[in-house]
């Protein structure tokens, strides 16, 4: 009887710490337009993982705005188009160092409708923005056209519902890209 309830013990144990592995993955955008839950993979993209997981362990998103909408109508003078909401924080100085790009290629994610990824400039200068795709957007996964250098973005997660948020906040009034009024990210928090 002892070694039984020693096993049944061992098995709850485990299925514990399995589902608290599994919500801890799982996360959420408190915005002024509802809630956006997503998950994260960081067994497929581990450096960009961690790195977002920081920034939002730290509180440093609360506050943050989604300030930029990328639609069909609003982007004239690029020949491959995209579709994306980008948020960030300005005036804080909690950036912490960049990170190591990890292309599509290495993780096997690709830039699909409800991605959520990181922004850079050029390769290695990744640290808080990231956007979320809204449709499918190859040309953001490794070899893509819409980055000179074709080496794409760092996609990490995948909207799990708020969708319709997200499609909201898209089609705010705009200043070429810039939202007029940006979308108050309350908090990101673990979900």
């Amino acid at each position: 009887m002892k070694n039984i309830l020693i096993v049944i013990a061992f098995i709850s144990s485990l299925t514990l710490m399995y589902s608290c592995e599994q919500e801890s993955n799982k996360y959420v955008i408190e915005t002024e337009l509802g809630d956006i839950v997503f998950e994260v993979y960081p067994e497929k993209a581990p450096i960009t993982v961690t790195n977002f997981v920081r920034y939002v362990d730290q509180n440093i998103f609360d506050g943050a705005t989604f300030y930029r909408v990328v639609r069909m109508d609003n982007q004239p003078k690029d020949s491959v188009k995209i579709e994306v909401i980008q948020g960030d924080f300005t005036g804080k100085d909690h950036y912490f160092p960049t990170i190591e790009h990890e292309t599509t290629k290495v993780t096997g994610l690709k830039h699909l409708d409800g991605t959520v990824s990181m922004g850079r400039f050029k390769v290695g200068s990744t640290a808080a923005e990231f956007f979320i795709c809204i449709n499918d957007q190859p040309e953001l996964d490794f070899n893509g056209k819409r980055n000179p250098d074709k080496q794409g973005f760092a996609a990490f997660g995948q909207v799990l519902s708020g969708m319709e948020v997200v499609r909201k906040i898209q089609s705010g009034e705009v200043d070429y890209q810039s939202l007029k009024k940006p979308i108050v990210i309350n908090k990101i928090r673990r979900y």
